[in-house]
């Protein structure tokens, strides 16, 4: 008779250690499924992240106003050609829309100049603004090709554009016109132009006229020429993983 009372301690005792031990077990299962929670979210955020970062649109928005001018420009450059565009010179926006039509960018241009003086302020100011959205649509500059060059014909006249989105600005420009205006467009402002997109956009820019005769087509076929470098250095390379530069810094 006296084992029982042993024996049904011994019972309780066990029972008790198995509820506690499901107790503890229960609460490690939580405590690790918690974690395990916490940590797929973690690793889905960061890639997410990722995900968004490497689709993240390459669009900018640029405005600039001074005593001379006032222009807005908005670039996509994955875009597909469609544009907008108001400088109130009718050359300089057949010549942009052009730009955007062959390098496959969504663009619009607003401008208001003060044309009472000359195109000078407007075209020149334009490269400006333009150059500034290329470099922010651009970005971090991670797997483009960075280098763009291109040979377009256009007619007799033949444009030879090569480009590098290297940081360093410069422009190099071969060219000569044999008359001193394309409708309300002064020639000697392509240069001015083109100046200032490469100045503002730290590109190192080369434009030359390999031939040529009717100063219409000479300009146009630069345009495009710039057009068609500018897409190929901004194309994204898979195989680049990160910038391409033994620098590490463009």
């Amino acid at each position: 008779m006296e084992k029982r009372p042993g024996r049904y301690y011994n019972r309780n005792y066990n029972r008790n250690r198995d509820r506690n031990y499901d107790k503890n077990t229960d609460k490690n299962t939580d405590n690790n499924t918690d974690k395990n929670i916490d940590k797929n979210a973690d690793n889905n955020i960061d890639a997410i992240d990722k995900k968004e970062s490497d689709v993240r649109e390459r669009k900018a928005e640029v405005k600039r106003v001074t005593s001379e001018t006032d222009i807005f420009i908005s670039l996509n450059l994955d875009g597909t050609g469609q544009s907008e565009v108001s400088t109130g010179i009718g050359f300089f926006d057949h010549m942009l829309i052009s730009f955007a039509k062959h390098g496959l960018f969504d663009l619009k241009v607003k401008v208001k100049g003060d044309l009472q003086v000359d195109c000078h302020h407007t075209i020149e100011d334009t490269g400006i603004v333009l150059g500034q959205a290329i470099k922010e649509a651009v970005g971090d500059k991670k797997q483009i090709k960075r280098y763009g060059s291109a040979l377009l014909p256009m007619d007799e006249a033949l444009i030879l554009c090569a480009l590098d989105l290297s940081g360093r600005p410069y422009l190099v420009f071969d060219a000569e016109f044999t008359t001193d205006r394309v409708g309300y467009f002064d020639t000697e402002m392509v240069k001015e132009f083109f100046y200032a997109v490469s100045y503002a956009s730290a590109m190192n820019l080369h434009i030359k006229e390999m031939a040529g005769a009717n100063n219409h087509h000479i300009i146009e076929g630069m345009f495009k020429a710039f057009a068609k470098a500018l897409d190929q250095a901004t194309i994204k390379d898979e195989r680049i993983k990160d910038l391409l530069s033994t620098k590490g810094a463009l």
